[in-house]
């Protein structure tokens, strides 16, 4: 969509280069140094006062639009290319701006204004929330169709619905710098969805039967324990009374075969001193 409104610029020619003449512009002057290009025509050192500038920046319109440049007694058109502002302060320290005529064909990033975001059924009746994808669109068109901005109404969005770049109605002579690299770039704009919060309630995690609970699973913990704890209790007693006794086919016990081992040796004794005394 254009507007009716007229820009004008007023700027004057400098011939200091370099940093510092450009620092002393600014401070002593409140100037700020630009550069003029495009047109086939050589690029041209200039400068605009401040102030005008940040008036003019304050309508969103100036970004978008054919410029009028009061140049040493000459108007040309011209459009903003580019712009460096100070990066703590409020205030502009460069500006590009590039010739053009009204049938020169040209690519700008056109701003995006969302229509009907309230009133949309996806957010007034579904509880929906709206998410932008993009902001604006690279268009390429003539310079005298260049759009201000361009409107995407979406007061009709049901929940779960999405328009992409092809959904949007282009102003006549404008066309999509990434729907002409093909139907692969007809990238999402805006879509409306429930809210994260929502949509994290709405997972239910079903409980398998075959899953004990917490408590279940610290009672059985408790009931292992218990039975351990018994069972080790049964064995001690078993085991202390079998100690003499030794197993089938086994070694005699440490405390059993000492004592066989004497009382064999005491016998022997008595033996032998039998068969002396004959």
């Amino acid at each position: 969509m254009s507007s009716k409104v007229k820009f004008s610029i007023d700027a004057t020619l400098r011939n200091d280069q370099g940093k510092g003449a450009s620092r002393r512009l600014r401070r002593l002057h409140d100037q700020v140094p630009g550069i003029l290009y495009g047109g086939n025509e050589p690029a041209t050192k200039i400068s605009v006062d401040h102030k005008k500038l940040m008036h003019a920046l304050d309508n969103p319109a100036f970004y978008t639009h054919l410029l009028n440049l009061n140049l040493e007694g000459q108007t040309q058109q011209v459009i903003l290319k580019s712009l460096q502002r100070h990066h703590y302060k409020k205030g502009v320290i460069h500006l590009d701006l590039f010739r053009v005529k009204p049938t020169d064909v040209i690519t700008m990033r056109i701003p995006l204004h969302f229509l009907g975001g309230h009133e949309c059924p996806g957010v007034e009746d579904q509880n929906g929330v709206v998410s932008h994808q993009m902001m604006d669109l690279e268009i390429r068109c003539q310079a005298q169709n260049l759009p201000e901005f361009i409107e995407v109404d979406i007061s009709k969005m049901e929940l779960g619905q999405a328009l992409h770049i092809s959904d949007l109605r282009l102003p006549k002579g404008v066309e999509s710098v990434a729907l002409s690299h093909g139907p692969e770039h007809d990238h999402q704009v805006v879509n409306v969805h429930l809210p994260k919060a929502v949509m994290e309630e709405e997972v239910i995690v079903p409980e398998s039967a075959e899953t004990p609970t917490l408590k279940e699973t610290e009672a059985a913990a408790a009931g292992a324990a218990g039975a351990k704890g018994a069972a080790g209790g049964a064995a001690a007693p078993a085991a202390a009374g079998k100690g003499g006794a030794p197993a089938k086919g086994g070694a005699p016990a440490k405390g059993a075969g000492g004592a066989a081992g004497a009382g064999a040796k005491t016998a022997a004794g008595k033996d032998s001193g039998k068969g002396k005394g004959k």
